[in-house]
């Protein structure tokens, strides 16, 4: 397995990824997807045996992004990246890429976002997640918020302090 940066190439397949792993992530239709990306100061890729496995994208303050989490987020914190979505597909789940991919993101954040302090992201409480909930729990994140959306879902908002350079 490899981490490396998305490329607007990757599109068709982390939109596959995505939208196989829905509702646990949001659903979106390709251009959409292509916009987050452009927009996130982090996006990576996992590939396993030369094809994507896995993404995540991720966001800095300001982004040109209009999701109510993200404006949740930007609300309350200034110094922070935030995880818009990360997907697995289902047949390398459970392998150590979700892992990789975030820590691959810790690293490059002293790089790409200098002053941010927190790590935020969201997951389901309402259809529940409970794989995603201990992941990010044994992580670090702690649950900073909860939103009921309009949609019947409820997300517990999670953040993570990140080390200080």
């Amino acid at each position: 397995m490899t981490i490396r940066g998305y490329r607007p190439d990757d599109l068709a397949a982390v939109h596959a990824i995505n939208q196989a792993e829905v509702p646990a992530v949001g659903s979106v239709g390709p251009d959409e997807l292509a916009h987050i990306a452009a927009e996130s100061t982090i996006s990576l890729v996992a590939v396993v045996d030369g094809g994507i496995a896995g993404f995540c994208l991720v966001l800095p303050p300001g982004a040109d992004y209009g999701s109510s989490n993200y404006a949740w987020f930007a609300e309350r914190y200034d110094d922070f990246v935030y995880l818009d979505r990360v997907a697995i597909s289902p047949a390398f789940q459970r392998r150590g890429l979700g892992r990789a991919m975030y820590t691959e993101v810790e690293r490059l954040v002293p790089e790409r976002c200098p002053t941010a302090r927190h790590f935020l992201l969201e997951v389901n409480l309402r259809p529940r997640n409970d794989r995603s909930l201990a992941f990010h729990a044994g992580l670090g994140f702690d649950e900073v918020g909860r939103r009921e959306k309009d949609d019947d879902v409820t997300v517990a908002m999670l953040a993570k302090p990140l080390a200080a350079t």
